[in-house]
């Protein structure tokens, strides 16, 4: 998942205060960017890579440390013995974790990556291949068997790409790297409570390079937190049974508030004249509000007529799709922050039970922005006063405000959506 921003507003980033990243890959908000940029690594970099011969002093004395932390908390010796004998860090992991995007993912180039016709076909027939255990799992946890599919499909493919990086080692490397130690850190010690438990082996703990694992792409603090052992074995297997993988899937939803009864939302046609700074997660309005302000159905019937409670998001900015989207889209944030994402995952639920592809126009081309194309967007704003913060080539909330702010000035729609035609109207001066 690429993004231009951290903001509610922005197309593939939401601000932890609109809702904490949590979700099956990264919990409780640290790991956004990290494996939502998962999918757009090639299988190459998902390829471990054997680590160095000659072990580093400084790591040794890492893992002794480690050691004695992890024996504090209850972890065997055992366990530790199995997990951390003969590891080092791997430097691919961190060629991956220091990677930036040189250009970011258009909207429609991000959906058809994810919701074409061959993973439709393909999830409609795991859909009823799998309908009574999904329906089971739906009765206990109320997950609708349309979304947990949905996920397994931009999680892993299904299944078909788990990552193959040995999991202890990956996180091992990116608890030791200084950059982000205390957050993987904990996903190590939580790693070896997993090995520790017996749900699974040290040898067969594989996963991406950032940790996460199995057909949903947990880390392991949410493994720990959320994962169940819906099978009854005595462990809790996300790699081979799919009642355990479904179940800890909608265990976690469930616990973070998913209501059952509710979709995620629904492409809208907005009237004409719309204020698109109301497009925005932090603008919550009841549907029979946003019916007054003339948005409709896009076959231009009426909203639903529900106590439900909904935002408009713009993921393309105003010349985009627009969507309506309810609790169960925040909750999927939650998942992984990304509005993309979480709209590919909608979307995808949609198609899975027979509605048809959105029906917005799209666009003859789409050019998608470099990051020192937006760092030259930043400079040219900051050079007509606006304020962009330190021009580092990611659109921030306060280079979205400058861009909101310049789009006032020049009389265009302030969506605070960075385009090419944008960057071509500030270097005319």
């Amino acid at each position: 998942m690429q993004s231009l921003s951290a903001t509610p507003e922005d197309p593939s980033r939401v601000d932890s205060k609109a809702g904490r990243p949590h979700g099956i890959r990264r919990p409780l908000g640290l790991l956004a960017g990290l494996l939502f940029g998962l999918a757009a690594h090639s299988v190459a970099a998902q390829t471990p890579q054997k680590p160095a011969p000659t072990l580093d002093p400084a790591f040794t004395a890492w893992v002794s440390d480690l050691r004695k932390e992890a024996l504090g908390k209850g972890i065997s010796n055992a366990t530790l013995d199995s997990a951390l004998t003969g590891i080092a860090p791997i430097e691919r992991i961190i060629e991956l974790d220091r990677r930036q995007p040189e250009f970011t993912q258009t909207f429609w180039r991000y959906l058809d990556l994810r919701v074409n016709e061959k993973r439709i076909t393909r999830g409609k027939a795991l859909l009823v291949q799998h309908a009574e255990l999904l329906k089971a799992v739906e009765q206990k946890y109320k997950v609708q068997p349309r979304f947990l599919v949905a996920f397994w499909g931009l999680e892993s493919n299904f299944g078909d790409h788990f990552g193959g990086y040995p999991v202890v080692q990956a996180v091992a490397t990116l608890a030791y790297d200084p950059r982000r130690s205390r957050f993987f850190r904990s996903q190590l010690l939580d790693a070896l409570r997993i090995l520790d438990r017996g749900d699974i082996t040290a040898g067969k703990m594989r996963g991406s390079w950032a940790g996460a694992m199995g057909h949903l792409q947990f880390i392991p603090s949410t493994f720990v937190r959320y994962a169940v052992d819906e099978d009854g074995d005595g462990r809790r297997d996300i790699w081979n049974s799919l009642p355990d993988v479904f179940a800890s899937a909608a265990n976690y939803l469930s616990r973070i508030g998913w209501r059952g009864e509710e979709s995620w939302g629904r492409e809208v046609r907005l009237p004409d004249g719309f204020d698109v700074q109301l497009a925005s997660l932090r603008t919550k309005k009841p549907l029979s509000e946003w019916q007054a302000l003339g948005v409709r159905r896009m076959d231009g019937e009426s909203l639903p007529a529900k106590d439900i409670t909904g935002s408009i998001v713009l993921p393309q900015g105003h010349q985009g799709p627009a969507f309506i989207v309810y609790n169960n889209f925040r909750r999927i944030l939650n998942w992984n922050r990304s509005i993309l994402y979480a709209v590919s995952v909608g979307h995808l639920s949609d198609r899975l039970v027979g509605q048809g592809p959105l029906q917005s126009v799209r666009p003859a081309s789409e050019k998608p922005l470099s990051r020192d194309m937006i760092r030259e967007m930043q400079g040219h704003l900051s050079a007509r006063g606006y304020d962009v913060g330190t021009p580092d080539g990611v659109v921030g909330p306060m280079t979205r405000a400058a861009l909101r702010a310049f789009q006032k000035a020049v009389k265009l729609p302030p969506d605070g959506f960075p385009t090419f035609d944008l960057l071509t109207r500030l270097r005319g001066g």
